[in-house]
């Protein structure tokens, strides 16, 4: 059966990851499968209701605020739920996420595995552990051109952006590009500073 099943695709910014989901998704509604597409209303590139890729492909969806409310937007007759974006989702989006198995749907999610500063982003670790099939996706560097690259690299002003800047920050290619792990650049103003200015420990004499 093909439900009761949880498809992860992941990978650093510019890999294709919805991209490959919109081909997964076109392959289901080939086979006739009743599907429902779901993106978090955080992410606003798409200047509406709809996912899109980055070679122009899209396809109509659900914008949702809260994980949880997925589950009303997700009907009895729906048999594929496909959602974009996963790590911008609250932490609840697994036991969504669980609970659409359990119902019986195959559900076919993406999402960025590491943010800006190579950590594990939002809820992506615990999908990963629950999910029935994982594929991980790389890209190409933009800097040194490896086919290899696992890193999505923030750019402000064409620099590379601070460890210390906010975790979530919407952007297209001119705000971030994938790069690889000799490439990745993740500057600390904060120890920069601390380096700079030393502190001077009073010499204590008996």
């Amino acid at each position: 059966m093909e439900g009761y099943s949880f498809e992860l695709i992941t990978g650093p910014m510019s890999c294709g990851k919805t991209e490959e989901l919109l081909r997964r998704i076109r392959r289901c509604i080939i086979a006739k499968k009743k599907v429902k597409v779901i993106s978090p209303d955080i992410d606003n590139r798409a200047k509406g209701d709809y996912i899109e890729s980055r070679n122009g492909l899209w396809l109509d969806a659900v914008k949702v605020k809260h994980s949880i409310n997925i589950l009303s937007v997700v009907k009895p007759d729906d048999e594929v739920v496909a959602i974009d974006e996963l790590q911008f989702f609250d932490s609840n989006i697994v036991k969504v996420i669980s609970k659409l198995m359990s119902n019986g749907k195959k559900v076919i999610g993406t999402g960025l595995d590491l943010d800006f500063k190579a950590e594990p982003f939002g809820s992506m670790p615990q999908l990963m552990c629950i999910a029935t099939t994982v594929d991980k996706l790389h890209a190409v560097c933009m800097k040194c051109g490896c086919e290899h690259a696992t890193r999505t690299q923030r750019l402000i002003d064409g620099k590379a952006a601070d460890k210390n800047s906010p975790l979530i920050m919407i952007g297209g290619d001119e705000t971030y590009e994938a790069r690889c792990i000799k490439c990745f650049e993740l500057p600390d103003s904060k120890l920069e500073k601390q380096k700079s200015n030393p502190k001077i420990l009073p010499f204590c004499f008996k």
